[in-house]
């Protein structure tokens, strides 16, 4: 029998278009390896809510490679060292792997390729990272011809079936139990109610997927509409690789109606990816260098507000409601995300970064480039952002997106108001005892924003 190809997974945890795996697969037996290193990441190690999901995602890719007769190999440490030590113990050096972009995995991919030989494959972008370019051979900056140029590479390569069996090596190295990992929160188990929502892995995201495209094509009219179950919430699944993109696209690109908006939105995960590539500390640092002399509101009350927003008890419903979405299912409606990221930066005042990092740590689809991007664009200091003097009104951004019903599920407080005074419930006079007053208000609050950006040397930057 030939020596076995290790498959070094990470966030491409699935069977079906998964390039890495049929290449392995195509030369003989398979040997898949997932290693938990949380110290190539340093300071970006997967957060809480996002190790729930690998726990069990892992679990599921595993029962579904011992249907194709292979398991999966897990292991615990610095993954050049255990990659070594399971290709030494298996006879073999070739691994295989899909590229990622995150720089703790770009420096680990040098670094496995030093001692072992690194068969490298794409699949987990629409294009891979730095395909899409100018004319002149730069990378986009900017979303919109980013998009354009993009479009025109599509439709992405159909997608690959899932393998209907893996030959075994001859032998199987030791592999750790996940029960030991402790990735499952306990005492007290914040993630409870997250298995009632999701269901990781593979066949989760199937099903996810066949839901939405039932109603894709309605998709731009009502995305925006948190009381209504109008967006895919595939993203989890997307981020740990559990389905493709080009699975994604093929499956709703007919789809019709405003499905082209969902595609475009898709696209952003790869402009996301690009700029990471580009920039790879963009989660740590200002793109519009000009906001470095911003003056951020740092402790005493500027931390109690944090908290506040944490816990979601700012006084603005929509915000909370968003806030305790996050805690207890670990995913915030999209709309809801922008308004309270913009609340925190502008109506508080406080550094985007602490932000970002909250929801690194509570958001189970919690994606170094995805994150990073969205919080700049809403901070306005990014490459392509928003513009800081463009302030969300968030009691007007609920009426507007019709949150009432989203407000009374996630926040029992305001269960029994009705939609003129659920959303503001302060100036209706009907804020019950339990109900915290606002934190500021959006007048005080705003001026005070634009007064801060204006001590800025250059506001435009």
């Amino acid at each position: 029998m030939s020596a076995p190809r290790l498959v070094w997974l990470r966030r491409d945890l699935r069977l079906a278009d998964q390039a890495a795996l049929a290449a392995a697969a195509r030369a003989g037996p398979v040997l898949p390896v997932y290693i938990l290193d949380d110290g190539a990441p340093g300071p970006r190690a997967m957060g809480g809510a996002a190790r729930w999901w690998l726990h069990h995602s892992l679990q599921a890719l595993d029962a579904a490679l011992r249907a194709l007769g292979s398991q999966l190999i897990l292991r615990r440490g610095h993954t050049e060292e255990r990659l070594a030590q399971i290709a030494e113990e298996s006879g073999t050096a070739e691994v295989h792997c899909l590229r990622h972009y995150e720089p703790w995995w770009q420096e680990a991919e040098r670094a496995v390729a030093q001692r072992l030989r690194l068969v490298r494959h794409d699949g987990n972008y629409l294009a891979p990272p730095g395909a899409v370019r100018s004319g002149n051979g730069t990378p986009y900056k900017i979303y919109t011809p980013f998009w354009r140029a993009l479009r025109q590479q599509m439709p992405p390569p159909v997608p690959a079936e899932a393998p209907s069996m893996l030959a075994a090596p001859a032998r199987w190295p030791t592999s750790e139990r996940i029960v030991e990992w402790g990735l499952t929160p306990h005492q007290p188990d914040w993630a409870a109610g997250f298995g009632e929502i999701w269901t990781p892995g593979e066949a989760g995201a199937k099903e996810r997927l066949a839901v939405f495209a039932t109603r894709a094509s309605d998709y731009g009219a009502r995305r925006d509409l948190p009381s209504e179950e109008a967006t895919a919430r595939l993203s989890p699944h997307l981020h740990f690789g559990e389905i493709s993109p080009a699975t994604i696209w093929h499956a709703l690109a007919d789809a019709g109606g405003s499905v082209e908006t969902f595609l475009s939105e898709l696209a952003w995960r790869d402009y996301a990816q690009n700029v990471i590539a580009e920039y790879p500390d963009y989660a740590e640092r200002n793109a519009r260098t000009g906001f470095d002399a911003m003056r951020w509101r740092m402790g005493g009350d500027a931390d109690a507000d944090l908290r506040a927003w944490q816990q979601g008890r700012t006084g603005y419903p929509i915000v909370d409601a968003g806030m305790r979405q996050l805690w207890a299912s670990g995913w915030m409606h999209n709309r809801v995300r922008m308004i309270a990221a913009s609340f925190l930066i502008k109506h508080l005042l406080i550094d985007w970064r602490r932000g970002e990092r909250w929801f690194w740590d509570t958001l189970i689809d919690a994606d170094y480039a995805n994150n990073a991007v969205n919080w700049q664009w809403v901070a306005g200091t990014g490459i392509d952002s928003n513009m800081f003097s463009r302030i969300m009104a968030p009691l007007g951004q609920s009426v507007k997106f019709d949150a009432a019903d989203y407000i009374r599920r996630w926040v029992p407080e305001l269960a029994h108001l009705d939609d003129d005074a659920v959303h503001d419930p302060e100036e209706a006079g009907r804020r019950p005892a339990d109900y915290t007053p606002k934190i500021i208000g959006h007048p005080e609050a705003r001026a005070r924003a634009l007064a801060a950006h204006a001590t800025m040397r250059d506001p435009r930057s």
